[in-house]
């Protein structure tokens, strides 16, 4: 099941596969730790995937003629549609009311992670395309009704539509850095009005009492993860119910990613009443959950926002991820910039109805990122 020359074959496991073959393709066109073994075999020894996750591992691996691996993906067989942050509901709906099944289906995605980066890890981009025809050929062996492909890169969304996949776009609000020697340099690009705003609720954030801590890798103990995983849960429970992540999951992050782990801590009295979780790549830190015991203003935009900042210009970061949603970051210097995903639908009339609804949906896109851009906190003639 691949293209000529190639051989696709699926692991219910990612053990199967090994933490030597996996992070070879892996690190071979990324250092996202999102797609790391050590993510991804956390979520998987913690039992959030698997079980009754609705996420059963079918991880891809895809071998030349002469039986080395060049290429891997994190698959999985999907029951339901949850835990992907592009959604699809409407597409199931519509099939399933024509008398079709679109459970289950195929999903190439990280779980519970809504960052982007690439998805078929690959020792040459070359072999892109290689594993793109072997995972619509594999989803029509199982008679599955689609592939989708989230969170990928515009370049592997680009070879994927060559390969009959349909391309969708999304926006996120990510941070640049411009070089900055400081975050006052960086509030130095901001229009006046959206600078005193940051001032201002950094100063309400100083005058609560509490002290700031940014720890990592050993620093951050069990007693932290015991209070972050709480404020997780307070955080699960408000916004939609039963939380994806258990507590062994957050051990096990901190045991397989080390210094990659950042938190971002508010103490009172040396109690941690707030905390932010983030992650590091080689130029980039990526904000993941964050929750609280105290409902305080501006709490939420200190630990989640400002302080990544400050490390990201403290570290020579490139960029802050600061993941889905929320318009409310673009005035705290937070840009929107695409992400993409790509679908395989095998039912012919389904298929076609969507392409339709994506070309729209995409055009929509381009005008809200367009208009969004025009409300840049930043000086007009620039970001530094």
């Amino acid at each position: 099941m691949a293209a000529p020359g190639f051989q696709l074959s699926l692991h219910r496991s990612i053990h199967e596969i090994g933490h030597t073959d996996w992070d070879a393709c892996a690190q071979a066109c990324t250092d996202n730790p999102f797609t790391s073994f050590a993510f991804l075999s956390a979520l998987e020894d913690s039992g959030c995937t698997g079980g009754r996750s609705g996420w059963l591992a079918q991880h891809a691996r895809l071998r030349d003629a002469a039986g080395a691996t060049v290429a891997v993906a994190p698959l999985y067989a999907k029951a339901h549609s949850l835990g992907e942050y592009v959604f699809d509901h409407a597409w199931a709906q519509a099939l399933e009311q024509a008398g079709g099944r679109y459970y289950p289906k195929l999903q190439v995605a990280v779980p519970f992670t809504p960052v982007p980066g690439p998805r078929l890890l690959v020792r040459d981009p070359a072999h892109t395309a290689a594993m793109g025809q072997a995972l619509i050929q594999t989803c029509r062996a199982l008679h599955l009704s689609s592939v989708h492909v989230t969170f990928c890169t515009e370049a592997e969304a680009t070879v994927l539509g060559t390969q009959g996949f349909q391309l969708r776009m999304g926006q996120q609000f990510h941070w640049q850095n411009a070089n900055w020697r400081d975050f006052d340099a960086f509030l130095g690009a901001l229009r006046a009005p959206k600078r005193k705003a940051i001032r201002r609720e950094r100063r309400e954030a100083a005058a609560l009492g509490l002290t700031f801590r940014t720890l990592r890798g050993a620093g951050i103990t069990p007693e932290h993860w015991d209070a972050f995983y709480r404020f997780y849960r307070h955080t699960s429970d408000r916004k939609w119910g039963d939380p994806y992540l258990n507590r062994t999951f957050f051990t096990l992050l901190s045991q397989r990613l080390g210094d990659a782990v950042v938190m971002m801590v508010a103490e009172r009295d040396t109690n941690p009443v707030a905390a932010a979780l983030n992650l590091l790549s080689g130029d980039t830190l990526y904000g993941r959950n964050w929750g609280a015991d105290e409902n305080t203003p501006f709490l939420h935009f200190e630990l989640c926002y400002y302080r990544a900042i400050d490390f990201a210009i403290e570290h020579g970061l490139a960029r802050v991820e600061a993941g889905a949603q929320g318009e409310h970051k673009l005035q705290r210097g937070y840009l929107p910039t695409p992400t993409w995903s790509a679908h395989w639908i095998a039912h012919a009339g389904l298929a076609n109805a969507v392409a339709d609804f994506l070309t729209d949906e995409r055009q929509a896109m381009q005008d809200y990122i367009a208009a969004l851009g025009q409300a840049s906190p930043f000086h007009r003639e620039g970001n530094g």
